[in-house]
């Protein structure tokens, strides 16, 4: 069958349910010819049993609509004829042609036995940087109305429309691109597979011969150019012609300039202040703490100042994120727009990890020996990459969404140090890393992460290129970063994988590989029987290691689970703290095990060190290169591995914390083991705070009270002592909204107190209280929790209030973990309310209407439990000091001031805040949480004369 010829019945069913028994309700079937839609059928069903309620909430179709409904029968005798020698498509395939299978024999006629293929999967493949697969965002994202969504003439219509745009994406590819998808799939028989043929013999039979025989080995299509020499330098008249003599100056000529460029230009003061003082502080070599609220304009408050600065002393400046999507965010937006309307021209440059980065090398060698664990996931994530190199610039995971198992498959091609040829490398003009590491030399800014900065710091510096001056953003999360990089992590399934890797399989294990590649060469002759006789000798030796720490991490899993409780723990964990003088009874037999563990990895990693000294002096002549490289790598990940179990198990050093984690799901696999610096200030001074010139620290929050103590004293900065010497200056900038006509926070003071996390009482209170507010509001609400435990029972409860009243309750953790997914989702939907732990009180950006109405169910104090947390804790008390006062308040009023910022995002939004945490009011240090909020109206009454004051004031709205 030719692909002009090739006709798609685009089907869609609504159901009863998803169970074997549940019975169709509506069919929506589209068909396809020549690409364009030439027929449709859709009916209704008489379904013989009642339709439940959640189903009619769903799709709007009630018992009364199919009363008078065709039966099944009459259904399936108008659909048969339409399917046949068509190619099945729907989004979902599994749940719909399950359905149609059964409707088909149930009514006396054969089963489908045509092609099926799936509109996820394409989608998947051919546009990688969706998020979502849901059919109303795939909709939306294509420009498609999707009108009535959970109907299925309309689900199959828009389904219909999006298999177009991937036939038209699809046929749109470059020759090699498709070449090498069908390449990816051929041996599976499968019908994506046959698919995926078609197409190719179709693009060969259209296309001219592909000209471009340069490309190496022809693999992929890149959309990158060879990285190389920057451009011509600017001459030192030119940069100060365009900066001129005053800054001053210079920031109103920005000014002008942004004017010009937005139609509707908010003047910020504070935004103005911080330039200056940024400023300032860079060219007193001085450090500078700046709290600044949202609406600030931050990113620009700290970027004008250190490009200018970098340009004229032709000094290089690094700016800090701690996450990964405000990196994005400095590249995608505000550096083009600085591009824009700056003078002269400058250069920044992205910096990530390494792991960020896909190895060509890594990914071509998976391809070629189709090395795929996951037979179904592999694939198709292969292919998902394979299209996005014809079209990424950076090569970064960032912009790849994965399917479930793609994050496995990403490390085993992510570049990393121990396995890279550098320049014996037949991609190295190509490599996405290392074009990165050359446009941050050049560069005049560079945006990193905390995480780089830490990773740079343990490899001496070598990573970044050099510089004094650093811009810290999200600076309220920078001791807690370097606790976590400065420490030690093992887990237990990266272990389990370093050993794996040495002695999978002859197709992709790296021993046996090399064991082949040894054996068919004729270069070394009795060399190379002598070492695949060490190779052989070593596989005992590795099973047994493997063996042993199976044992021993299953072991460990058992400790672990047996002494913790996962609910108490805000990330559903298991969590167990070490000391050395408290370990447990069996303690010493799992030191027998580690030292086993010890004993025959060290054995291994000698022997293997041998191996490849003597296989690097031959490598060229054997054309092993590549394994060589990629089992030096191994070796140093074992190295590691060794290193970090035995430091952990022998608790030597008193100044870290231990404790392991696990999973309540992947048992001994999930086990972790921790290794923590419990006081991490001494060495930020060291490495940072002492040896640059200039630091510039910033957040929305960084001060408690209105003071900077805390933080100061988490960095290893002094105050008022840094400050009195003029090498620190703190500044606290005024918020541009006026928080007292936007804002109202509500306190029930008589509101239930809390007694543990599943307190029944407490409980029904608040999810009676949050429904009522929720109908109030229509919705438009976020309800930040501290447990798991707590979102889910409060979930469950409001969506069973709210549901008659069309209120949509969204729970993270329950309708989905991302919470970009969730957000997007909440925003699109009118009338709806979405509950968030953790990663939902910072980060979270839902400006305008979409979100009214905030509620804090409880005051954000880390568990006193958890490890970390206590140690710190501890050596506070040894300090004659109160751990309560000095930490756990000030680190949670910081976390309370993040979660209070997700409401007011533009000077034009306005809502209410309920805290339902009393302590607030009744205790003698709930006033530190409310005076550290910006000036909002603060009120306190009783639950009965709340919803009326929160009508009156969103009246007002």
């Amino acid at each position: 069958m030719k692909i002009d010829v090739m006709k798609f019945a685009v089907l869609d069913f609504e159901t009863t349910g998803s169970q074997p028994g549940d019975e169709i309700i509506q069919v929506g079937l589209v068909i396809i010819d020549q690409f364009e839609i030439t027929d449709r059928y859709t009916s209704l069903v008489n379904p013989g049993i009642s339709i439940p309620s959640s189903i009619t909430t769903l799709t709007g179709i009630t018992n009364e609509m199919v009363a008078d409904a065709p039966s099944l029968d009459q259904v399936m005798s108008d659909m048969f004829p339409l399917l046949f020698d068509c190619v099945l498509v729907a989004h979902q395939a599994a749940f719909d042609l399950s359905f149609l299978q059964r409707g088909l024999t149930r009514t006396g006629y054969p089963p489908f036995s045509g092609r099926v293929l799936d509109t996820m999967d394409m989608l998947r493949i051919l546009f990688p940087s969706i998020s979502s697969l849901q059919l109303s965002m795939v909709a939306a994202l294509f420009g498609i109305d999707h009108e009535r969504p959970h109907q299925a003439d309309s689900d199959a219509e828009v389904t219909a429309l999006i298999w177009i745009h991937c036939l038209d994406r699809l046929l749109g590819l470059p020759l090699l691109t498709v070449q090498r998808l069908n390449q990816i799939f051929e041996n599976g028989n499968t019908d994506l597979g046959w698919f995926l043929d078609e197409i190719c013999l179709y693009k060969e039979s259209v296309t001219s011969v592909d000209m471009d025989t340069n490309r190496y080995f022809r693999q992929f299509t890149l959309n990158v150019t060879d990285w190389g020499e920057d451009e011509d330098p600017r001459s030192e008249y030119e940069v100060t012609a365009a900066l001129g003599n005053s800054f001053t100056a210079f920031q109103q000529g920005l000014k002008s300039a942004l004017q010009q460029r937005f139609e509707v230009y908010e003047d910020r003061e504070s935004q103005d202040q911080m330039i200056l003082e940024v400023e300032k502080s860079l060219e007193a070599d001085q450090h500078l703490m700046i709290e600044a609220g949202t609406g600030t304009g931050k990113s620009l408050g700290y970027l004008i100042p250190s490009i200018y600065y970098g340009l004229k002393y032709e000094k290089k400046v690094v700016v800090s994120t701690h996450t990964i999507n405000l990196q994005e965010q400095l590249r995608e937006r505000d550096i083009p727009l600085l591009k824009e309307i700056f003078p002269i021209p400058f250069k920044a440059a992205v910096l990530k990890g390494r792991s960020h980065y896909l190895c060509l090398r890594k990914f071509e060698t998976k391809l070629t020996t189709r090395d795929y664990e996951n037979s179904r996931e592999d694939p198709i994530t292969a292919a998902q990459m394979v299209v996005w190199l014809s079209e990424t610039e950076h090569g970064d995971e960032e912009e790849l969404h994965f399917g479930n198992k793609g994050a496995q498959f990403w490390y085993s091609v992510a570049s990393d140090t121990d396995s890279c040829l550098n320049r014996m490398c037949p991609w190295y003009k190509k490599c996405f890393y290392h074009r990165a590491r050359n446009d941050a030399n050049t560069a005049d800014v560079i945006i990193t992460n905390h995480s780089l900065l830490f990773t740079d710091m343990k490899a001496e510096n070598r990573l970044l290129p050099s510089y004094k001056h650093l811009v810290i953003d999200e600076a309220h999360h920078f001791e807690e970063v370097a606790s976590k990089h400065l420490g030690i992590e093992l887990h237990a399934s990266a272990f389990y994988h370093s050993l794996l890797w040495l002695y999978k399989d002859n197709r992709s294990g790296q021993l046996p590989m090399l064991r082949f590649r040894l054996q068919k060469s004729d270069e070394a002759g009795e060399r190379a029987a002598a070492w695949s006789n060490t190779i052989d000798g070593l596989f005992p030796k590795i099973i047994s290691i493997k063996e042993d720490w199976e044992r021993l991490s299953e072991a460990l899993y058992e400790l672990v689970s047996s002494r913790s409780d996962p609910s108490q723990s805000e990330t559903s964990q298991y969590v167990l703290r070490l000391k050395p003088e408290t370990l447990p009874a069996n303690w010493r037999e799992l030191l027998i095990m580690e030292d086993n563990i010890y004993l025959n990895a060290s054995e291994l990693l000698r022997t293997l060190d041998k191996l490849l000294s003597e296989l690097k002096e031959q490598q060229d002549g054997l054309g092993v290169q590549g394994l060589v490289t990629d089992l030096n790598g191994t070796v140093k990940e074992l190295y590691a591995h060794r290193d970090a179990l035995h430091f952990f198990m022998k608790m030597a050093d008193e100044g870290y914390v231990y404790w392991i984690e696990a999973g309540t799901y992947a048992k001994a696999k999930s086990v972790q083991l921790n290794s923590v610096p419990t006081d991490v200030s001494g060495l930020l001074q060291q490495h940072f705070f002492e040896t640059k010139d200039s630091i510039i620290l910033t957040s929305a929050t960084l001060s408690v009270n209105k003071s900077f103590q805390y933080s100061a004293e988490q960095l290893g900065l002094a105050i008022p002592e840094d400050e009195e010497s003029g090498k620190l200056k703190t500044v606290q900038l005024p918020s541009p909204f006026n928080y007292r006509e936007q804002a109202l926070v509500v306190i029930p003071r008589n509101f239930p107190t809390i007694k543990g996390a599943g307190d029944p009482v407490f409980i029904e209170a608040l999810i009676n209280s949050l429904s009522d507010v929720a109908q109030v509001t229509k919705g438009r609400m976020l309800v930040l929790c501290t447990s798991n435990r707590m979102l889910k029972l409060v979930h469950a409860g409001m969506k069973e209030k709210l549901n008659p009243h069309g209120i949509t309750v969204l729970g993270q953790g329950v309708d989905s973990g991302n919470r970009s997914k969730l957000t997007r989702m909440f925003q699109d939907n009118k009338m709806c309310v979405l509950l968030g732990t953790s990663s939902f009180w910072e980060g979270v950006d839902i400006p305008g209407d979409a979100l009214s109405c905030l509620a804090i169910i409880r005051l954000p104090f880390q568990p006193p439990n958890h490890p970390l947390v206590e140690a710190k804790c501890e050596n506070i008390k040894k300090r004659n000091e109160n751990p309560f006062m000095k930490f756990s308040v000030p680190q949670a009023v910081i976390r309370f001031k993040q979660g209070f910022g997700r409401l007011v995002r533009r000077a034009s939004d306005k809502g209410i805040v309920i805290i339902y945490d009393t302590r607030v009011i009744e205790t003698y240090y709930g006033k530190h949480f409310l005076y550290s909020l910006p000036g909002p109206k603060i009120e306190h009454m009783t639950c009965e004369q709340m919803l009326p004051r929160i009508e009156q004031w969103m009246g007002g709205a």
